[in-house]
């Protein structure tokens, strides 16, 4: 559920970290620009351990010196007091940085410097903006629904373990014509689908690969689990909204040529051989997302993703009308 948080409490040493893409020199510079504008305000800005080179000569430290790897794990974040983590970059960066703000417990805000930055909650040019509220601690924080991810083989051993802010999807791999799965759910048999791949998402994810494999768009606020076939091969594949209390089972029938991946946010995965099952369930750990401001969901849609409200029937005579 989209609810809300308040702030942390002043402290006499503040700091927030900072996470870029590895390889976007124009990502590091604005970093660096933003790391600045909070020095100016106070707050002291930390880097992953690989990213220091990157931002050389700008105020910032080593989250590495609180220990932790080279990312910066939850434990150095924790260590450094970290308050909030913000990231600048796309969704793909969001995500990463995700992984690190959930560990420890602290929001996520994004800044976006990709294409279409749903997950962001400001753009570039808003950079001033963003760090004064930063520094002031004018945002609110959204707890947003995650998933738990497991797979276990055809002996019931388990064999991975992780979670997703997005979605899991399970894929074919290259060589493999169709992936061959039942899916239940709370234990209940389904359907049994011939299939390219299956989306399993939740509604934060409902508008990245879930969208783009026929799925509806839920909003942020509704508490659901999504199970969107993809490109199946049956009389039953329409995509379901589910309650969010439920378990998703997916089992890869026993054939001996199916080999399937499952991907958690694009970015975590596991080899899936025939009888391996993958099951989906709401996570006890959301995602904490800082919020500047609160614009109606349906104006960030239309506005990402460019959604013609006006239609092509939309005359010269009807925009006069509207000026």
């Amino acid at each position: 559920m989209n609810r809300t948080r308040a702030a942390m409490p002043a402290s006499d040493s503040r700091r927030v970290l900072l996470v870029t893409h590895p390889s976007r020199p124009d990502a590091a510079a604005v970093a660096a620009e933003f790391a600045v504008l909070l020095a100016n305000a106070g707050v002291v800005s930390a880097v992953p351990s690989d990213q220091v080179d990157m931002l050389r000569g700008a105020p910032v430290i080593d989250i590495g010196a609180f220990g932790g790897g080279s990312h910066g794990d939850h434990t150095a974040l924790q260590a450094a007091g970290i308050e909030l983590v913000v990231v600048l970059g796309g969704d793909g960066t969001i995500l990463w940085g995700a992984e690190m703000a959930r560990a420890a417990g602290v929001p996520l805000l994004g800044l976006n410097l990709g294409h279409v930055g749903f997950l962001a909650e400001a753009e570039q040019e808003g950079l001033t903006e963003v760090a004064t509220a930063v520094a002031a601690r004018a945002y609110r924080v959204e707890e947003r629904l995650a998933i738990d991810v497991e797979v276990h083989d055809r002996s019931g051993a388990r064999t991975f373990a992780s979670w997703a802010l997005n979605e899991a999807s399970i894929e074919k791999d290259s060589g493999t014509r169709m992936i061959d799965i039942l899916v239940s759910i709370d234990e209940h048999p389904l359907s049994r689908w011939g299939t390219d791949g299956l989306v399993l998402a939740t509604p934060t994810g409902s508008t990245a690969y879930a969208w783009s494999a026929g799925g509806p768009v839920v909003w942020p606020d509704v508490e659901a689990l999504l199970v969107v076939p993809n490109a199946a091969h049956a009389l039953f594949t329409r995509p379901l909204v589910i309650a969010p209390s439920s378990t998703i089972r997916v089992e890869l029938i026993d054939r001996r040529a199916q080999r399937a991946h499952v991907w958690c946010d694009g970015r975590r995965h596991a080899a899936l051989a025939a009888g391996a099952t993958v099951t989906v369930r709401r996570s006890t750990a959301p995602v904490l997302l800082a919020r500047l401001r609160s614009p109606a969901f349906v104006a960030r849609l239309v506005g990402k993703f460019d959604l013609p409200v006006q239609g092509w029937r939309h005359t010269e005579r009807d925009r006069g009308q509207q000026s």
